[in-house]
């Protein structure tokens, strides 16, 4: 199943939105209002929304200034979420989620709408930023 949000433009360079998004910390800010929990440990962090399991994500990949892949540690749900950073001038960029994951179809048909809007959310919020 392969999910991308809209570009969306940020009012950060290419460079300070790839160093946003590489330190962990930051996604807590980019998280949905129903987030219940969300705990960094080193490289990765720990996020539940309210009635789904907790989801851990580890960076896995960083090219600077151009992109940011984090990537579940679980093996009954195994996926990567992708950021594409492009530069549109110095002092602005754009971004584009993009979620990667191999689930049966009955998990594909029950999660695809859910993790659509979550993506979504989190591209929402990093315009905001």
């Amino acid at each position: 199943m392969n999910l991308e949000s809209p570009k969306i433009k940020s009012q950060k360079s290419d460079a300070e939105l790839y160093d946003f998004l590489s330190d962990v910390k930051n996604f807590e800010k980019l998280m949905p209002e129903n987030t219940d929990k969300f705990e960094v440990q080193g490289d990765s962090f720990l996020f539940a929304l309210k009635g789904m399991p907790e989801i851990r994500l580890k960076m896995q990949e960083k090219i600077p200034n151009s992109k940011i892949v984090l990537g579940s540690t679980s093996d009954k749900f195994p996926f990567t979420l992708t950021g594409n950073i492009s530069k549109s001038n110095d002092t602005s960029s754009d971004v584009q989620l993009i979620f990667a994951g191999e689930f049966n179809p009955m998990v594909e048909m029950m999660i695809k709408k859910q993790i659509q809007k979550f993506i979504n959310k989190l591209n929402e919020n990093v315009q905001k930023i």
